[in-house]
């Protein structure tokens, strides 16, 4: 199986996946952990897949979604953004009301 091959699997078959740097519990970088913490407190079940794991797929990602850095988050098979456009998303409730039109739950959702 190809980098590409592995990242379209993870974000075809995962509802919610982050591209971070780390894990979801031991986050390596300051954005990484903005973005697992808006996830954790909006109370998603997401997987994180740590892209300091494997060079590939570090690299990979951006290739994937022509996007150069790192967090990445995708909702249903959608590249979503990286930790600035999440925060924004997040702050203003879009991110919210995104995730609830995908059929994903929320915390603290009407």
């Amino acid at each position: 199986m190809s980098v590409q091959d592995f990242i379209a699997n993870e974000v075809k078959t995962n509802d919610v996946v982050l591209f971070m740097k780390g894990t979801p519990q031991f986050p390596q970088c300051g954005f990484s952990g903005q973005v697992v913490q808006i996830l954790d407190y909006l109370g998603l079940d997401y997987k994180g897949v740590n892209v300091l794991a494997d060079a590939e797929i570090r690299q990979g990602i951006k290739d994937y979604s022509n996007w150069p850095t790192i967090p990445q988050l995708y909702v249903k098979g959608e590249f979503v953004g990286g930790c600035d456009i999440i925060r924004e998303m997040f702050q203003s409730g879009e991110l919210q009301t995104h995730m609830q039109e995908q059929g994903i739950a929320v915390r603290g959702a009407a």
